[in-house]
């Protein structure tokens, strides 16, 4: 099942006479794909920027995505034969339709998806035809640049959730009996503060992952020398999760202190 991570938007691709591309865009931004699907797949919209955030964070540094409203290229015979080749019957025969070998569209709706089963992210671009534009000097090439700022001045949400941290999983973090550790000054930019007036300062957390399920951890300052640890609950996230050495780890916080 995949989750609409957009917000503020309204699903266009219910429309007919329109196409929908998905782009995979997991492990960093490697290993690009295309299919066919249905847009009634996408569900859950969510309403909250920070899953933008997190998205991206996830997707990895060097996805650059069309903006709605702008113009691309289409290839339909390109298109079809990644669905052929990722077929489980890569003996099955598409048909070419009659479609020209290169299709000018309208970019209509970007929906950043994951799915539920292993957690990749990739993308929906739903395209509108306007062949007409192909006789035009489209200069506009309606793509976010490296620093999160859009053509056209607008700024991406990107720029707008600055608590976040990364950490590769040690082998200790992954340990059905330890725990996550947490340098200090990330723990004290990303969570809520601690009492450190108490013996063992604590608390719980609540974070929830792309999917908007909620996952409770708690966060403690103790050792010597102290330090900051989720300890109840990383392991079952762990377990569920599937992580194991070496995978990152994204930990992000809105402005309203939503985790």
């Amino acid at each position: 099942m995949e989750f609409d991570l957009n917000h503020d938007e309204v699903n266009e691709g219910e429309k007919s006479g329109y196409c929908e591309k998905i782009i995979g865009g997991g492990g960093g931004g490697s290993g690009w794909s295309s299919s066919f699907t249905s847009s009634a797949s996408a569900v859950s919209s969510v309403s909250s920027s920070i899953y933008f955030e997190l998205w991206h964070a996830c997707v990895g540094p060097l996805t650059s995505l069309p903006k709605k409203g702008s113009v691309v290229v289409y290839f339909p015979q390109g298109h079809i034969e990644q669905v052929v080749s990722s077929s489980s019957m890569p003996c099955l025969e598409m048909p070419i339709f009659g479609l020209q070998p290169q299709i000018f569209c309208r970019v209509v709706n970007v929906q950043l998806l994951a799915n539920k089963e292993n957690n990749e992210v990739y993308t929906q671009v739903t395209l509108f035809p306007e062949p007409e534009l192909g006789e035009r000097n489209v200069e506009d090439t309606g793509h976010e640049d490296e620093t999160g700022e859009e053509e056209g001045g607008e700024v991406s949400p990107r720029m707008l959730t600055p608590h976040m941290f990364y950490k590769t999983l040690t082998a200790s973090d992954t340990s059905t009996h330890g725990g996550f550790s947490v340098p200090c000054r990330v723990a004290e930019d990303c969570f809520p503060p601690l009492d450190y007036t108490q013996e063992r300062p604590s608390q719980e957390l609540v974070a929830k992952d792309l999917h908007e399920v909620e996952w409770k951890f708690r966060h403690i300052y103790r050792g010597q020398p102290r330090r900051h640890l989720l300890t109840t609950g990383w392991s079952i996230f762990v377990s569920k999760k599937n992580l194991a050495l070496g995978n990152a780890v994204p930990f992000l916080r809105g402005e309203d202190g939503e985790l």
